[in-house]
């Protein structure tokens, strides 16, 4: 749960950061709003979860069951578009304990919501069989992220400028 907090702070960490960056500084800033006017009429603040929303935490990890309604995977990961959109879940298909596992990325229109009964937890079904889905391309996340921090890599310098001996 930890991990998934911290991944979703940093795509929106991620995002702001490259929103703010592209936005033109405004020459007469508007006044700031009092944070003290927080009614419900407020739609930067979301007071409490709607019974058709899920949370990221319930979500990853929850069974996928394919169209003969049996387990063909579950949610490993959730694919966020730049304006915080949910794309596709991440399902990993197939594998031991999730050792093995082909991990593949289905739209999320594909998804439909299957209410718990007989003491299962609820479920999302897709509408194609584990065969189709380990016949499905594997999903290619792109490679990490490069850190910044703060400081250029030894050896390399503007051009053009002379070398600076570190600080002793």
């Amino acid at each position: 749960m930890t991990k998934t907090l911290v991944v979703l702070a940093a795509v929106s960490g991620l995002t702001m950061s490259t929103a703010l960056a592209q936005t033109p500084a405004s020459p007469n800033p508007a006044p700031a709003t009092p944070l003290a006017n927080s009614n419900t009429g407020n739609s930067q603040i979301v007071e409490s979860q709607a019974s058709d929303e899920w949370l990221a935490s319930k979500l990853k990890g929850a069974t996928v069951v394919g169209s003969d309604d049996q387990k063909v995977g579950d949610i490993v990961d959730i694919l966020l578009d730049k304006s915080g959109q949910v794309k596709a879940f991440i399902v990993g298909v197939g594998g031991i304990l999730g050792f093995g596992a082909k991990v593949i990325a289905i739209d999320m229109t594909q998804f439909h919501e299957m209410p718990a009964a007989n003491g299962n937890k609820e479920q999302l079904k897709v509408a194609m069989t584990k065969e189709q889905l380990n016949d499905a391309a594997d999903f290619k996340p792109l490679p990490g992220l490069a850190t910044t921090t703060g400081a250029a890599p030894t050896g390399s310098r503007p051009a053009g400028s002379q070398p600076v001996a570190p600080p002793r």
